[in-house]
């Protein structure tokens, strides 16, 4: 404690795990606004989303990374490599598993991975509504033999339980430092890029089998308009051939180009 107050902290918490785990739910809960996408298709987000919450003395920037999972094409492996730097680069690691799943092939993976991710890590249990508490309490332990985590949290990300008291415990746990951002921003994505995401959402909301889930939405242009207004939204639709092989689309997406 200072004269003029509590000593301010700010950090990076990367949220990791499995596509489809909840993590973009549990981003949204802890800004308490849409500032990620949501989705039931698998690994829709893509690039790191960052969402900023102030809580207490402390501004937590949640970095949203895509969901790790085994690589197949070039996209896939420029989103697990995003994932993985986002580990690295923050300076604390929130796990999350899903409860209904558990350690399941692809949670293994990622906590042997961990390993060696020096940041503290904690670990949290989400879906917890939909388990049973004996099954939640053999769930923490199991993973818990795993890795060293520092403290382990049970939410719904969709109902907000347990969601409060994780935000407190991030807040203690971030460093201690100036903002790196205004108190009122919610996330450091432009809006125009914040309106191609939630576009993006709505087609794999609306659209399934017919959807080629390597759909990407580009800007062509922006007006500004009032948040919360009804807007215009004029749709092209394109077909670029082997877009997936061209680094430009990559940068776009704020995604590093794989060579190989």
């Amino acid at each position: 404690m200072s004269e003029s107050g509590p000593t301010a902290r700010c950090g990076f918490v990367a949220l990791i795990g499995a596509p489809n785990v909840g993590k973009s739910t549990l981003v949204n809960a802890l800004v308490g606004s849409k500032v990620t996408i949501v989705s039931r298709k698998v690994q829709t987000t893509r690039a790191l989303i960052r969402g900023i919450v102030i809580e207490n003395n402390a501004q937590i920037i949640l970095v949203d990374t895509p969901g790790i999972f085994v690589p197949k094409r070039r996209l896939d492996r420029a989103m697990v490599s995003t994932a993985w730097s986002g580990a690295h680069d923050a300076d604390l690691v929130c796990v999350l598993l899903d409860a209904r799943a558990g350690i399941d092939e692809e949670a293994d993976a990622i906590l042997t991975k961990l390993a060696g991710v020096a940041h503290p890590k904690i670990l949290v249990l989400n879906k917890i509504d939909l388990v049973r508490r004996e099954k939640l309490l053999a769930l923490a332990g199991a993973a818990n033999e795993r890795l060293a985590f520092e403290e382990t949290f049970m939410v719904s990300a969709l109902s907000g339980d347990g969601v409060d008291d994780l935000r407190l415990a991030l807040a203690e746990r971030v460093p201690e430092g100036p903002f790196h951002y205004p108190e009122d921003q919610m996330s450091d994505a432009p809006l125009r890029h914040l309106a191609a995401e939630i576009t993006r959402e709505k087609i794999y909301r609306h659209l399934h089998q017919e959807l080629p889930y390597q759909s990407t939405v580009e800007t062509d242009t922006w007006t500004g308009e009032i948040i919360g207004q009804p807007v215009h939204l004029f749709l092209f639709v394109k077909v670029r051939e082997k877009w997936g092989d061209d680094p430009n689309r990559y940068r776009e997406m704020g995604l590093e180009f794989p060579k190989e």
